[in-house]
């Protein structure tokens, strides 16, 4: 793994900002909730989690033992009464909204949860804030997936049409429509208004070590690896904005650090993902990460039937390089190398907590 000269100032971050800052992150025992968590703790942050339990065994949660350095509490964002008190009891300054049903195929079979959760989650949130005082500022996570997709060959900006034709992108399109209308509504600098400053962040397919996740592209690769078996992939010609978990999290920690000190200036919604030029088809990642693990093993083509999905999709991500000074930091390659690093330390049983922490210094040094 290389490392790279620059700092947390060229990454438009402030450890002193960050020092015992009150942040809550709901859906922290997820994939990014947990590397999140493992970040804003170097940072010195104080945190509180509310999400259900870890959704896969393994988890990254469980493997670095981040429970012990943060309020991990147990909760159901689609639960409007127990966030409110969870947020009175703590106070937090700022948000992360994390906690989500975040699977397209889960959603096909499952819309009702999906939108409960999604949707009515993020009303939940929105009402929670505006219920509350001291919040300055709260960031939601949507997806990439929440625009129209009319399979352009360019990325999409955040003033584009928002659609969805599965229950899952048409959850994450009204979870934007929600967070738009709650924003215009109740909040802002206008007198009589709450002032936390909201907005959302759209970010492109985020891959990285530690996400377990059944039916994503990553973990089923990496588990078939790691058990010395063929990989069975749907889908080889997607084209997706690949970008490492710490590319999308470093986004979303400079907007949040913009809304606390300027406000609705920077509220609205941002894309984070991968420059256009380097959207690459799952084949190409599947093939890179097999010959980077040094295996002789296959892929083929599933042959099963599944929810029918887009083909391309890229992200214009002009708005935050522009506003914030954010620019990936890893290409694509080294993103999979940083990813074969993590489950090949996990193979070799490794101290887990050590090796995420080192790739987080490493994305920051």
């Amino acid at each position: 793994m290389a490392i790279r000269e620059s700092s947390l100032e060229d990454l438009g971050l402030n450890s002193l900002f960050w020092n015992n800052k009150k942040v809550l992150i709901t859906g922290h025992t997820g994939f990014q909730g947990s590397w999140l968590c493992l970040w804003l703790r170097c940072l010195g942050a104080r945190i509180v989690g509310y999400a259900l339990p870890p959704p896969t065994e393994p988890s990254l949660f469980t493997q670095t033992e981040i429970s012990h350095d943060i309020l991990s509490l147990t909760g159901d964002i689609r639960n409007l009464d127990d966030l409110k008190k969870i947020i009175a009891e703590h106070r937090p300054e700022i948000i992360f909204h994390l906690a989500a049903q975040a699977l397209v195929g889960y959603g096909h079979h499952h819309p009702v949860e999906t939108y409960e959760t999604n949707v009515l989650g993020t009303v939940n949130l929105l009402e929670s804030i505006r219920c509350s005082e001291g919040i300055r500022a709260a960031i939601f996570v949507t997806s990439d997936k929440c625009y129209e997709n009319k399979k352009w060959p360019w990325g999409y900006r955040e003033n584009d049409l928002l659609g969805g034709s599965d229950p899952y992108s048409s959850s994450k399109a009204c979870s934007e429509f929600v967070i738009s209308a709650y924003r215009d509504s109740y909040f802002g600098e206008n007198k009589g208004k709450h002032p936390a400053a909201i907005a959302s962040a759209r970010a492109g397919n985020v891959i990285g070590g530690g996400d377990w996740t059944q039916a994503r592209l990553i973990p089923d690769i990496m588990k078939a690896l790691l058990e010395n078996r063929a990989v069975s992939i749907r889908s080889p010609e997607s084209t997706r904005p690949w970008q490492h978990v710490l590319e999308a999290l470093h986004g979303y920690l400079c907007l949040a650090q913009k809304l606390y000190e300027a406000g609705s200036k920077y509220a609205g919604a941002w894309n984070f993902g991968r420059d256009s030029n380097e959207s690459m088809p799952v084949s190409w990642i599947v093939e890179k990460l097999i010959a980077l693990w040094g295996s002789p093993i296959h892929w083929t083509p599933d042959p099963g039937t599944y929810p029918e999905e887009d083909l391309h999709l890229k992200l214009d991500t002009s708005k935050a390089k522009t506003y914030l000074g954010w620019s990936p930091q890893l290409n694509l390659s080294e993103t999979l190398e940083w990813i074969v690093e993590w489950y090949r330390a996990y193979a070799q049983k490794k101290n887990i907590r050590e090796v995420t922490e080192t790739q987080i210094q490493h994305f920051k040094k």
